[in-house]
């Protein structure tokens, strides 16, 4: 996979990320890490390196309703956990079942690109901190 141009820049952004491992940094968490290896760089620098690495194919982006956009620079088959107190992601490695081809067959009408599945749930540094919420959500049904 060749990059247009691998810049300092876009080189320092996309090693930031990768040396993120098990963190999914937003573009504002990105851009200080980044500073401290290319001081002069921009805020818009590193917001248009990011749309570059996505569009080429080097990260992941990770959305959710009202946050930042998260990147992921791990394209590994993975699911991720979201905890519901510290917003952290959480990667999963399990095996994935081939739901992209079910659905392909039984909707061929629609060109499906990809599948992003979400746990919710508590990480173990909230379930400390947090023992009453633990309690209340063991057994429940999650929302599917």
């Amino acid at each position: 996979m060749g990059m247009k141009r691998l810049t300092k820049q876009r080189r320092a952004v996309l090693e930031v990320i990768r040396q993120a491992k098990g963190h999914h940094p937003d573009a504002a968490w990105v851009y200080a890490e980044v500073r401290k290896r290319v001081p002069h760089i921009s805020l818009g620098t590193v917001y248009r390196t990011l749309d570059v690495l996505v569009e080429e194919g080097y990260l992941l982006p990770l959305s959710r309703p009202g946050e930042a956009l998260r990147y992921e620079a791990n394209l590994d088959g993975h699911l991720h956990m979201l905890c519901r107190h510290c917003h952290e992601y959480f990667d999963i490695v399990h095996p994935l079942p081939d739901l992209v081809s079910e659905v392909r067959a039984k909707y061929p009408e629609l060109t499906i690109e990809r599948v992003q599945v979400e746990y919710q749930g508590l990480c173990p540094r909230c379930q400390e901190k947090h023992p009453r919420d633990t309690e209340s959500s063991v057994g429940q049904t999650p929302h599917i």
